[in-house]
């Protein structure tokens, strides 16, 4: 990336003025760790007067300030620049150099001290910390705002989410109490309602736990052997019911080792999830294949259907945060949105990733690739 910086070079001698802004007006740095390449918009001053009758105009990112100048000096000028930008980094340049110039100065908000007479090289070397430090800064408060955006609209959609179950049970009891439900069969209904969208908000709160402790690392992990296949065996008692009564077959295989060193709620966060949306948006008496092959380095996690499947601009959306495919398909298919983000983090937690391949009207494959530590025989989970 390119970028370039406002530089002002104050200082009351003309040759030494000129010489820094011949040093500067071709210069450029590269920052290979940064992916930038800073060049330099370059203006001069010959005293402090005029230096801040420029600042006022247009901030500066670096400002090279003489220590003495006539009238009013470096240092009280550096005090005003620290009012105006705070964000501007400040070298201050000297004939006068000495311990206390130098603490003076620092305390003052001075990023960097310069003393004079130095060479074209050493002038660079210097521009070139502060540019360091002010890209530095700019990434940084970049980054910050971007977390202020994401937590804004984090919490706007966590909202929006909670505010139709929350409506749909307050509508339900409403209706009880205002006796508009006269019979028990209607009753049942109703309470049957307001289950089902409570047991959505729980999940969507549980994904959400799920999610925040990944991505803050404070979530305990206890990594043990486990036999990947039990695992998933697990997953399909969870759904086993539900495809039963839908006509759905689950099968499960497995190809090359099964047992891996995981944190075993980790790898059910990522077979729960998949093999439940499997069956969820699968059509009636269709097939949910589960496929587990692991090698000595990876382990290959894969669960395809024969549901409704996706668009490629569907499947390009599908893990983002609070992400649920809305269409004449899904409608009515409850979901929080965070299952398949969670499990691309987890993945990632492993070296490894997941990804969809799908076909609207054919089905949907998700592959997740890990790459966790191969079982011992010695270690076996709890």
């Amino acid at each position: 990336m390119d970028t370039s910086l406002r530089l002002l070079i104050t200082d009351d001698e003309d040759g030494m003025r000129e010489g820094a802004r011949r040093a500067l007006q071709k210069f450029s740095s590269s920052f290979q760790d940064l992916d930038v390449k800073v060049t330099y918009d370059v203006h001069t001053a010959p005293s402090a007067e005029e230096a801040l009758e420029q600042l006022k105009e247009t901030p500066f990112d670096i400002v090279l300030l003489d220590y003495k100048l006539p009238g009013m000096n470096g240092i009280e000028l550096l005090g005003i620049i620290r009012d105006l930008n705070p964000d501007t980094h400040v070298v201050m340049m000297t004939a006068y150099a000495s311990l206390e110039t130098a603490v003076t100065a620092t305390k003052k908000g001075a990023f960097d001290f310069l003393a004079k007479p130095f060479t074209p090289e050493e002038l660079r070397a210097a521009v070139r910390a502060a540019t360091r430090g002010s890209i530095l800064l700019a990434q940084a408060k970049r980054m910050a705002e971007e977390k202020r955006r994401m937590r804004f609209e984090f919490l706007s959609v966590l909202s929006h989410e909670l505010k139709a179950p929350i409506g749909a049970v307050e509508g339900y009891l409403e209706l009880i109490r205002s006796g508009h439900v006269k019979d028990d069969a209607t009753l049942q209904r109703v309470v049957e309602r307001s289950l089902v969208r409570l047991t959505g908000m729980r999940k969507l709160i549980f994904d959400l736990l799920d999610l925040t402790r990944i991505e803050a690392g404070t979530r305990t992990r206890n990594l043990l052997a486990n036999d990947i296949v039990d695992i998933a065996k697990g997953a399909v008692e969870l759904v086993e019911t539900v495809a039963a009564d839908r006509g759905i077959a689950i099968d499960v295989s497995a190809e090359g080792g099964s047992r891996f060193v995981v944190d075993r709620s980790e790898i059910e966060i990522i077979l729960n999830n998949l093999v439940s949306n499997a069956v969820k948006y699968n059509r009636d008496n269709g097939r949910v294949v589960i496929a587990i092959s692991g090698t000595s380095c990876a382990l290959t996690i894969r669960v395809s259907d024969t549901g409704i499947g996706l668009s490629k601009d569907e499947c390009d959306r599908l893990f983002g945060e609070f992400v649920r495919i809305k269409n004449a398909k899904t409608r009515g298919i409850e979901g929080s949105g965070l299952g398949l983000s969670t499990i691309r983090k987890v993945a990632r937690l492993y070296g490894g990733d997941a990804a969809v391949d799908s076909e609207p009207d054919v089905g949907t494959t998700f592959t997740i690739t890990l790459h966790p530590e191969p079982a011992e025989v010695t270690r076996e989970s709890n």
